[in-house]
Formats: structure tokens, C-alpha cells, sequence
């Protein structure tokens, strides 16, 4: 299949840049959500905007839930496209679940990356008391999931607010609740399963690419201790905490994340 076609890849920005930036969104968004956060960088840079398979304008015929039952076939992916469009060295932007996609990819590949920006990226999920809090204990989960099952769209309406976190900002849930809607209702139940039980804290040892750990003053998805906690686990890496509130700082405060990003790159 057409790596192209198959995640919606465009390449945007300075075609003659020295440096590239590669975005990759997080769970129930697309690749529009960096749409402000691009607009700080297509000047210097050549960007690369993709959609995960299963959401934005990806092809919806490639989903599988075998292949997407492990965050792995999302791994392939973004490789794939690297691999096809001769990218190495470059800067990866991950929110959520891809900034640990781009994370095991830089271990499997190393040479297509030269710096990981994780934003909002978290391990895992779920509590591991005492020793980890991921933000969500198994009831929570299995509550979620039911949720999702039985009334997808309600849930899409209190999720959005939930995870935006910017009550005086409606619009901004609405922005997240539209791109969450628009994804099939048993993909998302089956991708949200995925990303809420995964555990690759065990890898982060393994990262040698340099790391910068973009966390929000408060996400409910991912707590400040997840932050943390990359950063004692991944040698080297950078950590810091921006004022934006919510999981989605590049869509509520674009102009922190261009900075912090810039000063990092």
C-alpha cells in the first residue's frame, strides 16, 4: 500500500531546510492539531505532517487490529514513512501515544533521529503503587471503556472537555470532539485499550537519541510525576514545564510549545 496515501503524509515548510521536523499526533486528534505549532517553524524547516492509520484522513481500509494491538505496528509506520521519504536525522515532535511510538522507533532505528520532543508522553497509564503513578487505576479504565462501548459519542462530549482542560476556551474542546468523533467508534475503543494498558517503561533505558520532555502544569491523562519520571529514566534527557493547562498545550498555548521546542532544535 502507498505509505503515502495509507497515513495522509505531507511535507510542508522549507524544502531546502537543513533540518527537519516531523510531527506526530496523540490518540482521537489528526495531524491538524500542530497546525499552529507548524506555523512557528515552516519558515526554517521542512515539516512532515502525517495522520496514524485509523484517524485524520489515513486510510481507513489499512486498520488492523492485529497489527495494531501493540503500539509495534505504529512503530513500522512511522519508520516506513521515514525509510520512504529518505529522512534521517531528524527532529521528531510526538504528542501522547506518538511521542512513545517515535521513542521505540528511535531504538529500533536510531539513524532517522537526531533529537525526540515528547510532549505530554507517558509510559504508561496506569498506577503501579507505590512505586508509579501513571494517572489511572484498572476500574477507572474498564469504566472508560464501558463508556465507549455503550455511548460512544457521549462520552466523546465529556472526554474533550476532560482531557482539554480550558473550561473558558469552549471552542477548544469542540476542536478535540470533532476529530474524536470522526474516528470509527470500535477503532478508537480498540486504540484507546491499547495505548491506557501499555507499559514501556522497561525501554526507556534503551533511548540514546537526545530527549526533551515538554509537560503541562496539569494533565489529567498524564500527571507531572509521569514527567518526572522520563526524565530520570531516559539518560541525558531535559525536562520542562510549561504554564499551559490540559493534554493539548499545542492546540491551547501553540506559542510555549513553539518556543520550547525551538530552544531545544
Amino acid at each position: 500500500m502507498n505509505i503515502t496515501t495509507k497515513n495522509n503524509v505531507r511535507i510542508l515548510g522549507n524544502e531546502r531546510a537543513d533540518q527537519t521536523i516531523v510531527f506526530g499526533h496523540g490518540f482521537g486528534t489528526d495531524q491538524t492539531s500542530f497546525a499552529e505549532v507548524v506555523k512557528g517553524f515552516e519558515n526554517d524547516y521542512r515539516i512532515v505532517l502525517y495522520d496514524n492509520v485509523g484517524g485524520g484522513k489515513s486510510d481507513i481500509n489499512a486498520f488492523s487490529l492485529a497489527r495494531y494491538s501493540t503500539l509495534n505496528g505504529y512503530v513500522t509506520d512511522l519508520l516506513d514513512i521515514l525509510q520512504e521519504y529518505q529522512l534521517e536525522n531528524v527532529n521528531y515532535v510526538g504528542h501522547s501515544v506518538n511521542g512513545m511510538v517515535s521513542l521505540l522507533s528511535s531504538i529500533k532505528s536510531p539513524k532517522h533521529f537526531s533529537k525526540l520532543i515528547l510532549l505530554g508522553a507517558s509510559p504508561r497509564y496506569l498506577n503501579d503503587l507505590p512505586e508509579y503513578t501513571g494517572g489511572f487505576d484498572q476500574p477507572s479504565l474498564d469504566a472508560l471503556y464501558q463508556t465507549m462501548d455503550t455511548n460512544y459519542y457521549a462520552w466523546v462530549s465529556g472526554f474533550s472537555k476532560l482531557v482539554m482542560d480550558n473550561h473558558d476556551r469552549p471552542e477548544l474542546a469542540a476542536q478535540f470532539a470533532e476529530t474524536l468523533s470522526a474516528v470509527r467508534p470500535d477503532i478508537a475503543l480498540s486504540v484507546a485499550k491499547v495505548i491506557f494498558q501499555t507499559d514501556h517503561r522497561g525501554d526507556l533505558s534503551s533511548v540514546n537519541i537526545p530527549t526533551f520532555i515538554l509537560q503541562t502544569t496539569h494533565d489529567v491523562a498524564v500527571p507531572e510525576s509521569v514527567g518526572d519520571y522520563l526524565n530520570n529514566a531516559i539518560v541525558g534527557s531535559k525536562l520542562t514545564k510549561v504554564k499551559a493547562k490540559g493534554h493539548f498545550p499545542q492546540i491551547s498555548s501553540p506559542q510555549e510549545v513553539i518556543d520550547a521546542v525551538r530552544s531545544f532544535i
